[in-house]
Formats: C-alpha cells, structure tokens, sequence
C-alpha cells in the first residue's frame, strides 16, 4: 500500500464487566487504515463493530493493545487530550444526525469550529463551503425540523467534515434513512472518496459494502475478513 499510513491497531483488546461477568467485545485487532481509504465495517449484531468504532473515535479506551492516529501512539492520552483529538482529528456521523435543532443549518456545521475558537469570519466561510459541498447552499438558514432525512445526514456530515479530520468515521448512516435519501448520502461519500477522504463506516447496509473499496468482516470481536473489493 503505498499511501500514507493514517491508522493504526496493535492487538486491541475491548473487554467489558457487566457485573460478574466478563464480555469480550473485541480480541486482539491488528490494522491498518491509510489514507484515502472507503472502508465498510460490517458482521453480525454484537461483533464489535460499534466497540471498534468508538476505539477508533477516541470516544472509549481499549482494555488492551495500541492505538496509533496520525503517527501518534494515543492509548495512554488523558481525557483532555483524547477530547482534543476527537475536535481536530476524527469526524463523526452518526445514525442519529445529532443535530441542534434551535441552530441553523450554517450554525450546526460551524459548531467544531466554535469549539476549537476559530474567527467567525474565517467559520462562517468554511460552513458556507461545506454547506454547498453537500448541496445545501439552500437552506443554510433553515432548522434542522423544516429538512428531511436525508438533508439532515447531509448536514452531519458537512459538520464532521468542518476541522478537516484525518479521519470520517460513520456509524450506519443510512440506517434511518429511505432508499432514496440513502442513495443520495452514498453518492455523497462517492464524492468524498473521490476527493480522497479517508471514510470508515460501519454498517449493516450491503450497498455501502459495494461502493466501499475495503470491507472488514468482524465475527465474535476478531477479524474474519479484511478484503479489498
């Protein structure tokens, strides 16, 4: 593989304690993830693929093994600081949007620009691009309730998009979507693909599996495939 190396686990280890007993979400995953990939994280209910995605999101921490994100090895970050890597290196969609319904569609996508204390100025430009990379010049001033489904994705994306994360990390983002307003969000990380952002989703949808150009099977917190279609 000769792009840059953007990613990566050594033997990670996800063990939860759910009282008295031990649930081993993940055992021992080692991978590579470089830049520019469409990566498709698909398997069965209860793998570990919502484990490994909240790994990889710095959203929780490994029992055990290593994480390294753009060449850092992150594993034994504070929480401050796997706070500020969330902000700066790791975009989110989720299944959910997760969208402010009392701000604009411009507001929602410059809120990771609020937070990291970017000039309003310099954030309202960077919303109105994104607005329009995801062809809602529109209704940039609408709420969140006047869209359909598939606009408000849209806009979650736009918004995980807005620091220019190392990484896009989706979480089934068609799931609560129809056909057509999720073939719409597929054609747009098509798009993405295109432009070289590296996509890591996790999903159930087999469509998502076609576009992808990388699909990793998990089964019982362990890889059992890992295929460049």
């Amino acid at each position: 593989m000769s792009k840059p190396l953007i990613a990566k686990t050594e033997e990670l280890s996800k063990t939860y304690q759910m009282g008295a007993v031990s649930v081993q979400a993940l055992r021992g995953l080692s991978l590579e993830f470089y830049e520019g990939e469409y990566i498709a994280v698909m398997g069965p209910s209860g793998c570990g693929k919502s484990t490994l995605l909240n790994l990889l999101g710095c959203l929780d921490r490994a029992t055990s093994g290593r994480y390294f994100l753009g060449g850092d090895d992150i594993s034994e970050l504070d929480d401050d600081a796997l706070s500020a890597i969330r902000g700066t290196r790791i975009g989110f969609v989720f299944q959910s949007y997760n969208l402010i319904q009392q701000l604009s569609v411009l507001e929602n996508i410059e809120v990771p620009l609020y937070y990291q204390g970017c000039p309003e100025h310099e954030s309202r430009k960077i919303a109105e691009e994104l607005g329009e990379l995801v062809g809602l010049s529109d209704r940039l001033r609408h709420k969140p309730f006047e869209l359909s489904g598939g606009q408000q994705q849209r806009v979650a994306i736009a918004r995980a998009l807005a620091n220019d994360p190392l990484i896009l990390l989706c979480d089934e983002p068609t799931g609560n979507l129809d056909s057509v307003s999720g073939a719409e969000i597929l054609n747009l990380f098509d798009d993405l693909d295109r432009q070289g952002k590296t996509i890591i989703s996790v999903t159930h949808d087999l469509e998502i599996a076609e576009r992808a150009k990388r699909t990793i099977r998990l089964r019982d917190g362990r890889i059992e495939d890992d295929l460049y279609n």
